[in-house]
């Protein structure tokens, strides 16, 4: 068989199966490009290579197979870079093919020459520096599979014009790149566990975004109620069981609840589920869990004791695990430890965005797909939103990027168009994508977008009014937009939140712009006090519960 480079690009991409890939054409993809028009590929023409990372991230987050985006070099390239870091943080397997100039200009300034390899060290799992077509035989299947084996992430390839333009001849196609199986933790270490947990009074269960990742809700729901054994979700681990499971204490951490966060502290056996400890998570970190032994499964050995001991590690195949741990574990309610949870919580005041993102959760359904920004409305998303099933609730947790959510939403309506996709923006975040509403008009999604509108920054005027004495400083937006005219002028549906048409809105196919006024004095609430322990919740009374 014989055929160019970019041609051989487009087929290896057909052959993994890839339906749908985001970018921007620029001077040094053109030949890619070229190949692509006679392709079966949907190329989703983006406004910003932000977008395209973040809708590549969209489909990878909603499927678990890996998103591709396409760039050209230099600012092209420069422009995803955010969306990389973002992948990386998250554990995100996204595919970025960057173009590059000519090999005969690499290292003369050329232009829209950067080091792409350079840049990529620091955001990507790795990357291919491509300098002959027939290397990509190889790295595009093995791109494939290193994006989704053990602990997910971004791969780039960087392809110089020429070789996309050089004829390669080769005999067969290599074989499809797939997920390598993980290693399956020993039989004497999940014993050695069982027997911890079984000994236990007071476990507890830190499910983070490691039991998405691995397909492992259903072997999270059966440890937890096989051993009685109550769960905090992280950001990341939201949807890993229903927010109505009766074990589940929801979030934990910086706005987790006050169930969650005293278990947390109270507990004396934690068994970590696929989450780091992250700030966000755990406040302090000598503070968190002080009485509770650990035991950490994972998939990452470089996560293994790097900022809490584990007394005991399982590494390797995490649903495997979860499994494993199940069948030896004895019936346990333990009705005492989950009446020590609930007792003396107090109600903490909520704020009227929560009741919007509940109603708005009641009426699209358990399938449909969330993504948000970041912002109060992030955390007050993550605190009500009704999630049910795994890869039902998509955030920026790691970097926590502004911008994320509405081309993120678009790449989730792209792998689930049957699906209703809401996106909850703030005003802040959505102008860092807005551009995307072009993206979204031009292909008609179902991707409802509310965005929640208080004029200000809302989580820098929470944190200036708790502990810079009120001074807000660069928070407030002395222009703010007419979103009736902003959805007008994409060809948008429009409603008010508070209108009769919600309803109708929400269950109409096609995509719209829902509008949330907010008072700008509405904080987020619990929140545990910078630089102290999951104990020292603000819940809006002065006073900590």
């Amino acid at each position: 068989m014989q055929m160019t480079g970019a041609e051989l690009i487009v087929k290896l991409l057909e052959r993994q199966g890839v339906a749908s890939i985001a970018g921007i054409p620029g001077g040094t993809v053109l030949p890619l490009y070229d190949a692509l028009y006679s392709s079966a590929i949907r190329h989703v023409l983006t406004r910003h290579e932000q977008a395209a990372g973040f809708i590549a991230q969209g489909l990878a987050r909603a499927t678990g197979q890996p998103g591709v985006c396409l760039c050209t070099s230099g600012p092209g390239f420069t422009n995803l870079i955010t969306a990389l870091a973002d992948a990386r943080a998250d554990s995100v397997p996204i595919i970025a093919i960057t173009g590059q100039v000519a090999t005969q200009q690499l290292g003369s300034d050329a232009f829209q020459e950067v080091d792409a390899y350079g840049l990529s060290l620091a955001v990507a799992k790795h990357c291919y520096n491509i300098r002959r077509a027939a290397d990509l035989l190889e790295a595009i299947p093995e791109a494939f599979t290193l994006a989704v084996s053990g602990r997910p992430g971004p791969v780039v390839l960087i392809v110089p014009r020429d070789v996309q333009s050089e004829t390669v001849e080769f005999a067969a196609w290599p074989p499809v790149g797939e997920r390598l199986a993980p290693p399956l933790v020993a039989e004497a270490e999940i014993e050695q566990a069982a027997r911890l947990i079984n000994s236990a009074e007071r476990p507890l269960i830190l499910a983070g975004g490691g039991v998405i990742q691995a397909g492992a809700a259903a072997e999270l729901d059966e440890l937890a109620e096989t051993a009685g054994i109550p769960v905090l979700t992280t950001l990341m681990g939201l949807g890993g069981l229903p927010h109505d499971h009766r074990l589940n204490l929801g979030l934990v951490g910086m706005h987790g609840s006050v169930a969650a966060n005293r278990a947390a502290q109270n507990c004396d056996l934690l068994i970590v589920a696929g989450a780091r400890f992250n700030d966000r998570t755990v406040g302090q970190v000598d503070g968190f869990c002080p009485a509770a032994r650990l035991i950490q499964l994972d998939i990452d050995v470089c996560e293994s004791g790097k900022l809490k001991s584990a007394e005991i590690a399982l590494i390797g195949d995490l649903r495997a695990a979860l499994r494993g741990l199940s069948t030896r574990l004895g019936h346990h309610p333990r009705p005492q430890w989950q009446a020590q949870i609930a007792d003396g919580v107090q109600p903490v005041a909520r704020a009227a965005a929560q009741d919007f993102i509940r109603q708005v959760g009641e009426l699209v359904g358990p399938q449909a797909i969330v993504t948000t920004d970041v912002g109060q409305h992030q955390m007050w998303a993550a605190q009500s939103y009704p999630c049910k099933r795994p890869r039902g609730f998509l955030t920026s947790g790691g970097l926590g990027t502004m911008g994320f959510g509405l081309p993120a939403a678009i790449g989730a309506a792209l792998a689930a168009p049957e699906q209703t996709v809401v996106c909850f923006s703030g005003d802040g975040s959505l102008m860092m994508n807005v551009q995307e509403l072009a993206t979204l008009a031009e292909l008609k999604l179902n991707v409802k977008l509310c965005v929640m509108d208080n004029r200000h920054l809302g989580l820098v005027r929470q944190q200036q009014s708790l502990f810079f004495g009120g001074r807000y400083s660069a928070c407030a937006f002395e222009v703010c937009a007419d979103y009736r005219s902003l959805a007008a002028a994409f060809g948008l549906n429009y409603v008010d939140a508070a209108a009769a048409e919600l309803e109708a809105v929400l269950k109409t196919p096609g995509p719209a712009l829902i509008h949330v006024s907010l008072k700008p004095e509405e904080l987020v609430l619990p929140m545990v006090m910078p630089g102290l322990s999951l104990d020292h919740m603000y819940t809006g009374d002065k006073s900590c519960q």
